[in-house]
């Protein structure tokens, strides 16, 4: 899969990531592109702590949309 996401764009996870207690759906935030396929993603709970911010591939990730898009 083939993604491009801008900064702060909301994320789903693909992948399990058990080395960063991440499972499939956990959402998160890109916060910086690292890299052509590499984003930083930031993963908060419920009051705003960031409990992880790994750097993934774009495959592993999920743009999630809010509002209707010209397919």
């Amino acid at each position: 899969m083939n993604i491009s996401l801008e900064s702060l764009e909301v994320v789903a996870l693909l992948v399990d990531l058990p080395e960063f207690d991440l499972v499939v759906g956990q959402v998160g935030t890109a916060v910086e592109r690292l890299d052509d396929e590499v984003y930083e993603v930031e993963f908060c709970d419920d009051e705003g702590r960031t409990y992880a911010e790994p750097a993934l591939q774009a495959g592993q990730l999920m743009a999630l949309r809010y509002s209707p898009l010209v397919a």
